[in-house]
Formats: structure tokens, C-alpha cells, sequence
């Protein structure tokens, strides 16, 4: 599923047209995107845990010619699925 069928199906279950549906899926999204960018964590029961998790500096190869070379420390978001989610999934 893509970003274009996910507002299809926001806005059939919610009673949308699709303006609408597209709209509030990028609240959402923007929302997410925000909280993870001041360092917040967006936990939606039921769903699952948005956050940003810290990588350390780390040593890592050029494929293309072997050398090892430096890789910076970042952040990254990540995703816990929760129990419901996870249930749904299996």
C-alpha cells in the first residue's frame, strides 16, 4: 500500500472525499515527523511507539574499494509495533 491508497482507505472508512482524507493523513504524518524532530516520542495505543534512536560513530567499508572509512554518529526514527498490532499481524 501506498501513501495514495492509504487516503483512499482513510477516506472511505472516515466518510472523507478524498481532499479531506488527504489532508488529515498528512496532519498525521506532519504531526509524527514534528514530535520525532524536537525529540519527543508519539506512542499511539494499540498501534505502536514512533521514536528517535540514537546511532553511535561506527567504522564501516567502501564497498566499491574496501576502504574503511568513518561513519558519523545520528538519529534515526524508529518503530515499536504494539501488542494489539502485532496480534493483528500474526
Amino acid at each position: 500500500m501506498n501513501k495514495s491508497e492509504l487516503i483512499d482507505v482513510v477516506a472511505e472508512a472516515a466518510g472523507l472525499d478524498r481532499s479531506d482524507a488527504s489532508k488529515a493523513t498528512e496532519a498525521l504524518l506532519d504531526g509524527i515527523v514534528d514530535a520525532l524532530s524536537k525529540g519527543d516520542q508519539v506512542a499511539l495505543s494499540g498501534f505502536g511507539t514512533f521514536s528517535v534512536r540514537a546511532r553511535a560513530a561506527r567504522a564501516g567499508r567502501n564497498p566499491q574499494t574496501g576502504e574503511t572509512i568513518q561513519i558519523k554518529a545520528s538519529n534515526s526514527p524508529g518503530f515499536k509495533a504494539g501488542k494489539a498490532f502485532k496480534d493483528a499481524v500474526n
